[in-house]
């Protein structure tokens, strides 16, 4: 099994470990809420290096990518970013991700944990002839999330770089333990987020400087558990759990997101397109705020009366709402808010209100 090069600070720090696409990382240190209130009250710091991270360089680097995906690249100029999409010829999700436009480099990072699985799926479209290389960055670099209304300028103390004035998706070059590295705005908890995007041998000297400049406003290390809290509450699926093979990408509520319809050509755009054009979207992601304190399984059936009417994606605690929460697929007549369905536990219905997502919004 992979570890981060920052596993013996998380043992340290009294890690529960859980493994993640192959890699044992952190669950939690001890008590995942409270590491969720220092990302909703003050400053949270995460490892998430093993997330798919990939540098793709060549004269025909843009030209390429902007071929296969789902969202518009070409206007972009360095330092910006957007969503993006890889979609089978049938309009369903390969991939979710993040790309940013550097002067001499394209990165893509994954949005949610899966493995290998985008850089395999585009390799198989690099064909011989066309000046772009891909380079597999998932263990040569690392990636640290601060979260909270403390995140900047924990950032700013730590490395020197202002982040107050950025927008998701941004970048801005950086110097870190002596390495070129980038800093990112980014989308993850409905707080402020910044990546640090670096080489894994300048993880463990940023890890502790961003540690050491969190110290006064109380930042604590944050594992998986209160990331998925945070995430669900601010309703932004992810790549594997809620965005897989099963969905086209209006279904998950991703207009003006990670996909264009004006772009021209790209695996799956006329399923996207025709979705569009006739507003046949068949279903929706929806918030589900269950009525009981029991949580539902990822995968779990719902229903009106006896019609099956989807599944849930991901669930959680949610410490903002004082009960379970889930993101969940819905037929569409079936997705307003308000609504009640009823969710399929072990053989047993468990009612379950839809809400309109997010459930938490910044202030």
């Amino acid at each position: 099994m992979k570890q981060s090069r920052l596993h013996d600070h998380h043992a340290k720090l009294g890690a529960t470990f859980e493994e993640v696409v192959g890699w044992n990382m952190p669950a939690h240190y001890g008590k995942w809420v409270e590491e969720y209130q220092a990302v909703r009250q003050a400053v949270g710091l995460s490892d998430l290096s093993l997330r798919g991270k990939i540098r793709i360089t060549g004269d025909d680097r843009v030209k390429w990518l902007q071929g296969l995906i789902s969202n518009d690249i070409l206007p972009l100029l360095p330092g910006q970013g957007n969503y993006s999409s890889f979609l089978t010829y049938k309009g369903k999700m390969l991939g979710y991700f993040r790309v940013y436009v550097l002067a001499d480099s394209l990165w893509v990072e994954d949005v949610g944990e899966v493995g290998d699985a985008t850089i395999q799926a585009l390799k198989k479209f690099l064909l011989y002839g066309i000046k772009a290389k891909m380079e597999n960055c998932a263990e040569s670099w690392g990636l640290l999330l601060v979260s909270g209304p403390k995140a900047c300028a924990t950032v700013s103390a730590a490395f020197g770089v202002e982040m107050s004035d950025t927008k998701p998706v941004s970048t801005i070059a950086a110097q870190i333990g002596g390495q070129a590295s980038f800093v990112l705005r980014t989308e993850e908890t409905g707080e402020t987020d910044i990546e640090v995007l670096l080489p894994a041998e300048a993880l463990s000297k940023a890890w502790d400087q961003l540690m050491k400049a969190g110290a006064a406003y109380d930042i604590k290390a944050v594992g998986g558990h209160a990331r998925e809290a945070l995430r669900i509450e601010a309703g932004l699926p992810k790549a594997g759990a809620d965005l897989n093979e099963e969905i086209v990408p209006p279904e998950a509520n991703l207009e003006g997101k990670a996909f264009s319809l004006s772009k021209g050509c790209y695996p799956g755009q006329e399923v996207v397109a025709r979705m569009d054009t006739y507003g046949n979207v068949r279903r929706r992601l929806v918030g589900l705020v269950m009525k009981e304190s029991v949580l539902p399984p990822r995968g779990a059936k719902l229903f009106s009366g006896d019609r099956e009417l989807g599944w849930v994606s991901s669930a959680t605690p949610s410490p903002q709402l004082k009960a379970p929460i889930a993101l969940a697929f819905s037929l569409r007549d079936f997705s307003s808010p308000g609504t009640i369905l009823t969710v399929e536990i072990n053989g047993a219905r468990h009612e379950a209100t839809v809400q309109a997502l997010p459930f938490y919004r910044l202030a």
